[in-house]
Formats: C-alpha cells, structure tokens, sequence
C-alpha cells in the first residue's frame, strides 16, 4: 500500500549487486539472527541444486538489511520445489517462522478486485470503457475515467494514503476502523493529479472504488465476492479479505514491524542519518503494527493469506484459471511499461505487474509485513516470499531485496536466460 510516488521505485533496478545487500556487511552487524533456518523439499527429496546457493544469499540478505524472518517458497518444473523459512516471528525471541504462517499482503489483494472485475466484464455485467460515474456518483472526472484506468492506474485521481491528516489518523489511532466512504472522501477533498489516460499514477483511491463497484453489481460484500470467486474455486483455505472490525491475523503468525511513523514515511521510507545507521546496527528497533488495523486498505491491500495460497493463487492469476482465455489474454496485453519512454521500465496493466520480461505477478507492501508473488507462464517457475518487516532501514520493501537476490540465481539477470546481470528491473513496487 506505498503512499509515495511509485516513479522512485520504478528505477530501482534487480540487479546482482543486490546479492550483498543494501545495508552494512554481515561482519558489521549481528543485529538479526536468521540462523532458525529450516527447509523442505517436496515429497522429501533432497533440496534442489540451487538451494546451496539461495540459502547463504538470503541469510546474509536479511542480516545486512535487519529482516527479522521470511518465508520463501520456490517451484520450479525443471529445478525443483524448495520452501524454507528464516529469522524469527518476534524480534529479540527465538520463535522461528513457520510455512503456515499467515502474513497481511497488501497490494497483492488488488489483483483479486481486478480479477473480479474482469470476471464481471465476462458476465457482461459492465464493460472496460465504462466511466466509473456510470455506477457511483461524486466521482472526480468520473464521466471520462474508465474501469480500466482504475484498474491500471492511469485515472489522475489522487491517493488518499498521502494525505498528511489521514496519515496522522493512522498513527494516532490505529485500530478505526475506516470505510470506503471515508477513504473516497479523503481523495475527492484533493484536485485531481491529471486528466485520465495521461500517465501512470499508483493511486489506491482507483481500487477502493472498484470495491465497491463490486458490491454494487453483486449484491454481495467485496470479502464475500472474492470468496466465492477466487478463494473456493482455487481451494484457497488460508486466504480472506476480514472485515473492517477485524484487525487480527489467524494462527501462526508472525509479528508486524515497520521503520518510522505513517507521517514520516509518506515521502519515502528510507530512514534518515543517524537513524539509518542505529537500524542497520540493531539499536533502533522497529515499531510492532502487527494489531494495526487494516481497513483502510480494503480492496486495495487487506488481505491475509500464507505462502502456500500465495503460489496456488498467482499461478491461476498468470497461467489461467480465474479467466477465460480470452479475457486473460486481454489482462496479459495490458500490462505495459510504467514509464513510455523506457519500454525496459517495469510494467503493470488490469491490477498485474511485470517484475522484468518473464516473472508477472504483484506484490504487497502494508505496515508490519511485505509480500512478493511472480510466476513465469513460459517456465512455470514460481516464487513467493513473504516477510515480516515492511521497508528495510534503506527504504527498499524487505521482499524485493530477497527477491533480488533470488531472481538472478534462475534467469542469470535481465528477467530472461543470459540477460544483463546488471538490468533486472524492479517491477512498480505497487505498495503502500
């Protein structure tokens, strides 16, 4: 759910220079422990090849970056399936991760508000080229913003989450309970950022409303629609959209820390000196938001759901299974460079991104968690990461450094066989 411009986390680049970290070298800081290492393999063969190589990398990772645990699940057709998990559940006790582990994920929760709009679209319940103001009224330039600038993020409408009062609501009172109401109402008191179709802009505003659309034509809850269209069909038995009372996570769990305050990061989450350096050192601790409460992400970012739904969920997200060929091929094309001049620069299309030219998927970024989902229709390689820090003291999301140093032990850099080392883009870092 990032609040600040996505244009500064477009040009982070995936390279292999993540593989030492972002932070101090292991020998510089013992801040965390992420020795509680443990690992499978699937029908308990011995682990994959590239696990030797994976394991060291994201141990030091976490160590240079101060991530207090992760979960990594990897399948691969050809390599071989690899789960394992690091660090501890709570900072300072020996309380190792497990698989089951539920995590908040954030932003990945609107690529299940697209999925069921473009359901809908099927049903011939609306279409694409819909202007929103067709079916909720007060909409800023809702005569011209179309359904599928919402969902792509090119609508102009501002993004409640940077609002500075809204932001000091969250710290100082961290269990409201907001509604979609509220939230809309915080975005249409700005001016517009531009007219719609002029560019790509994150605005979490865009798939707040496509919620409620979704209530509107189902005549059902958004948790209750992504139950019965997502969640059931798939065999999803660990994921669910809580309702806006609920600010708690199932068991096990995990918990929740974040750098900073949400008025203090609405810019950028990079800690400023000497903060930064007292974090990488371990004497600045983050802050517990494990019981912070999740609504006003709504269908933007409030789901829950674990590594192994995770991998189910984004394999029928790209390979298929949610759509009709058709309109999952619509979905796929859609995805284009988030810059226009830069046809390299990440891309996102109908709540989709592409991390590089082969891995899709989405990832999430809430207080206290981050998660990063990708599958390669061409290989069928899976990843998913889910971890319990939101931004490393840098200001990167924790998963993104992991995935870094992932991605490149499977594609050699530049998201593909033999690409450049030096070139694995980042996808829209579409969080927070």
């Amino acid at each position: 759910m990032r609040r600040h411009s996505t244009t500064a986390a477009v040009a982070l680049t995936m390279s292999l220079v993540a593989l030492t970290g972002c932070g101090t070298s292991s020998e510089e800081s013992d801040s965390t422990d992420v020795s509680q290492t443990q690992v499978t393999s699937s029908n308990n063969a011995p682990a994959p090849a590239y696990a030797a190589t994976l394991q060291p990398t994201i141990e030091k990772l976490m160590k240079d970056n101060v991530i207090p645990g992760a979960v990594v699940l990897i399948s691969s057709p050809t390599q071989g399936d690899w789960t394992a998990t690091f660090g501890t559940q709570v900072i300072g006790e020996d309380k190792p991760m497990s698989l089951n582990d539920y995590f908040r994920v954030g932003s990945n929760t609107k690529t299940m508000t697209s999925t069921v709009i473009l359901q809908l679209v099927q049903e011939g319940k609306l279409s694409l080229d819909d202007p929103i103001g067709k079916y909720i009224d007060g909409v800023p330039n809702g005569d011209t913003i179309t359904i599928a600038q919402l969902s792509d993020m090119h609508s102009g409408l501002y993004s409640y989450s940077f609002d500075p009062q809204f932001n000091a609501t969250l710290d100082n009172d961290p269990q409201k309970a907001w509604t979609p109401e509220e939230l809309l109402a915080i975005a249409f008191s700005h001016p517009v950022d531009f007219a719609p179709g002029e560019k790509f802009e994150y605005s979490n505003t865009n798939i707040v409303l496509l919620g409620l659309l979704i209530e509107k034509l189902t005549d059902m809850t958004a948790a209750q629609a992504f139950q019965e269209r997502i969640y059931e069909p798939l065999g999803l038995t660990h994921t669910s959209l809580p309702d806006a009372t609920d600010s708690s996570i199932p068991d096990p769990h995990p918990q929740g820390y974040s750098f900073g305050t949400n008025v203090s990061t609405i810019d950028t989450f990079a800690l400023p000196e000497p903060e930064l350096s007292a974090a990488l050192a371990g004497t600045l601790k983050p802050n517990n938001e494990t019981d912070a409460n999740p609504s006003w992400t709504w269908t933007a970012g409030g789901a829950i759901s674990t590594v192994g739904d995770l991998a189910t969920y984004v394999k029928a997200l790209v390979g298929g299974g949610l759509l009709n060929d058709d309109m999952q091929k619509i979905r796929l094309d859609s995805i284009q460079p988030t810059d226009p001049s830069n046809p390299s620069a990440a891309g996102y299309g109908l709540g989709i991104a592409r991390f590089g030219p082969a891995l899709i998927g989405h990832d999430g970024q809430i207080p206290g968690f981050m998660s990063f989902m990708a599958h390669d229709p061409n290989t069928d390689l899976t990843i998913v990461i889910a971890t319990n820090l939101a931004t490393v003291p840098s200001g990167e999301g924790s998963a993104l450094v992991l995935a870094k140093g992932i991605i490149p032990t499977f594609y050699g850099g530049g998201g593909v066989p033999g690409g450049d080392p030096a070139a694995v883009p980042a996808a829209p870092t579409p969080t927070r």
